[in-house]
């Protein structure tokens, strides 16, 4: 029963995924310019795709990363970890307890990006303004190019975690997630603004559902 809950969750959350997408278009197109942040960020992207492309992939790095958020956010929740163990065939880590959150946040929460962004930000409490500002940009495309790539090479592939919720549900949820956290961070790093954001989004949303009951309506 709760499978075919979360299935149906799962494809009322589809429109959501195009209007999150629509909106995340919408906001860069409006807010971000050609600048040394954009160029170094693209440059992180791109350098770390060269390195997918050319290099072995770094599997061990990725498992560390994926059972440390899990860890992380079972802390954030309350649970207590242990017993971590990382292989290049996979990793584990035991949790006293779980949710949603803490089983999928690997697929939405950049760890690595959040390593920079944590390490940018102590570094600005003692040297202001932050030194070398392009290369933490950069660093910030190369780890959140790292996610992404990671995340849909995992997501192609059978994992337990993503059982747990179901293929559709999980998805749709995971794509989600990363969209609104991509458009929370370009919001704060333009100066767009928070609540400008939350609007362009309420109205992506509204349009995708307008669209879908438009077509829906006849049937019913």
């Amino acid at each position: 029963m709760m499978g075919l809950l979360r299935l149906f969750a799962g494809l009322l959350l589809l429109p959501s995924c195009w209007a999150a997408g629509a909106a995340l278009v919408g906001l860069v197109s409006s807010s971000v310019g050609l600048g040394v942040s954009s160029i170094s960020f693209l440059g992180g992207i791109a350098a770390f795709s060269l390195v997918w492309i050319f290099a072995s992939h770094p599997v061990k790095t990725y498992v560390l990363g994926h059972e440390l958020t899990h860890a992380l956010w079972g802390l954030l929740f309350g649970a207590r970890p242990s017993k971590l163990k990382v292989r290049s065939t996979g990793g584990s880590v035991n949790l006293t307890k779980s949710n949603l959150l803490i089983t999928l946040a690997p697929y939405f929460f950049p760890f690595y990006t959040f390593l920079v962004l944590t390490a940018a930000a102590v570094t600005s409490f003692f040297v202001r303004p932050l030194p070398a500002l392009p290369a933490w940009v950069f660093a910030i495309g190369f780890t959140w190019a790292f996610h992404v790539l990671f995340t849909v090479q995992s997501l192609g592939r059978r994992q337990p975690d993503v059982q747990i919720y179901g293929r559709i549900f999980s998805w749709t949820f995971i794509f989600l997630a990363n969209v609104l956290l991509v458009m929370a961070g370009v919001a704060v790093a333009t100066g767009f603004g928070f609540m400008p954001s939350v609007r362009l989004a309420h109205s992506s949303l509204v349009c995708a559902y307008s669209s879908v009951w438009r077509f829906a309506a006849p049937f019913f």
